[in-house]
């Protein structure tokens, strides 16, 4: 599978998109809420929104192509607990979360983002600070985060951000450094594919706990921080990612 790969910060994607409130996604928007960041074409979320009925389901994508394919598709399904949006989840996401009711975000999942391997191209990476504070700041104490990737180099700072952080936990019986299964219904295609090749795959699941989010200034700097692999370390939590 080749990756597509956009700027998030060419001029297009760093305007800001207002999304839509639940109430004008959902047929009914009070229930809890799946929200899936990157979601490409969205056949994980297809999938996943008819098992769970009980949950509404969002996808984001930077990548407007894909969203059109993939909201044409739940249209014809008639999935009225799924929808798709086109965004930068890092310029229009932020507000968008601060204004849900509380309580409602259950579930935020980050799943093989692109990796940006070069250093001076780590700031287009997906899980920036302010990001990762709107989702803290969201999610209720107990709610879930859940990443994963096949790339070490890229989960392992995502891990050290959420770390430093000191928003979320790591159930206890999840195994150390990498969670072994994936604890969502259906797999991604990027997923299937790695796991086809006998390649490994990085899982970490998250627990919110009440912690207040951090400044964003602190955040920011731990996020400078794990640009360097050599400080990963350093980062405050548990000793193993």
């Amino acid at each position: 599978m080749v990756r597509q790969h956009v700027n998030p910060l060419s001029r297009i994607h760093q305007q800001p998109r207002p999304l839509p409130p639940p109430e004008a996604l959902f047929a009914d928007p009070s229930l809890p809420l799946h929200l899936d960041i990157g979601c490409a074409r969205g056949r994980f979320l297809l999938a996943t929104a008819a098992l769970l009925p009980g949950r509404n389901h969002l996808g984001v994508e930077i990548r407007r192509p894909l969203v059109e394919v993939a909201e044409a598709e739940r249209q014809a399904r008639e999935l009225t607990n799924l929808h798709f949006l086109f965004c930068n989840a890092n310029i229009s996401l932020q507000d968008w979360l601060a204004a849900l009711p509380a309580g409602q975000l259950d579930l935020v999942t980050l799943q093989f983002p692109d990796p940006w391997f070069k250093l001076r191209h780590h700031k287009r990476r997906v899980l920036q600070p302010g990001l990762l504070r709107a989702i803290a700041a969201a999610l209720a104490p107990g709610r879930e985060l859940f990443l994963q990737s096949d790339v070490a180099p890229l989960i392992e700072p995502m891990v050290a951000l959420v770390k430093a952080s000191g928003c979320f936990e790591r159930p206890e019986a999840d195994a150390r450094p990498w969670r072994q299964a994936n604890p969502l219904p259906v797999p991604t295609e990027r997923e299937t594919h790695v796991l086809a090749q006998g390649l490994p795959v990085y899982r970490v699941l998250y627990r919110r706990n009440a912690l207040p989010p951090p400044s964003r200034q602190a955040l920011e700097q731990a996020g400078r921080s794990t640009d360097n692999p050599h400080t990963l370390a350093d980062v405050p939590g548990d000793s193993s990612p």
